[in-house]
């Protein structure tokens, strides 16, 4: 079952009051490879961010946040999920929510993060690996960051 994730987005009506602009379950699920599933709950392209752009940030292409943006995704990643190593051009701040997951490096370091653990994810080649028999969620924020260079290209930016 994909990812399931309530937004909730505040804005302003046309009177400067404050309203809520959405409130659902996120319809704006993705799957890069089988067992993972994410959706984008906001995004932007430039920092600061402008409060008052028209659109929703959860529906923005990705890849305009690349120069100076950041991205909010949640992804699922269930028991079993296929396995991809890949490097984001971003710096990553990961909270697991629930369940637990193996993060392991391109050296074949592991660490094992349970549900409220943190990880600060910094332009390293990556996989998550679910051992387990519960889905895990993690909320994730992307934000732009100098490439690191290596001599590798980057190999994705979704999780």
């Amino acid at each position: 079952m994909p990812v399931a994730i309530r937004r909730i987005v505040t804005g302003h009506d046309s009177s400067g009051r404050a309203v809520v602009s959405v409130d659902e379950i996120a319809k704006n699920v993705i799957s890069t490879r089988p067992g993972q599933s994410s959706a984008v709950i906001w995004s932007h392209a430039a920092t600061p961010v402008d409060n008052t752009e028209a659109g929703d940030g959860g529906l923005r292409d990705v890849r305009q946040c690349a120069g100076d943006g950041a991205i909010f995704r949640v992804v699922q990643y269930d028991p079993g999920v296929a396995p991809r190593n890949h490097r984001t051009e971003t710096i990553d701040y990961a909270t697991v929510i629930s369940g637990e997951i193996d993060m392991r490096l391109d050296d074949g370091a592991e660490v094992h993060l349970r549900a409220g653990d943190v990880l600060v994810q910094r332009g390293t080649i990556h996989d998550w690996i679910n051992r387990g028999v519960e889905p895990c969620i993690i909320a994730f924020v992307l934000i732009a960051a100098r490439p690191v260079e290596t001599g590798s290209a980057s190999l994705g930016a979704v999780g």
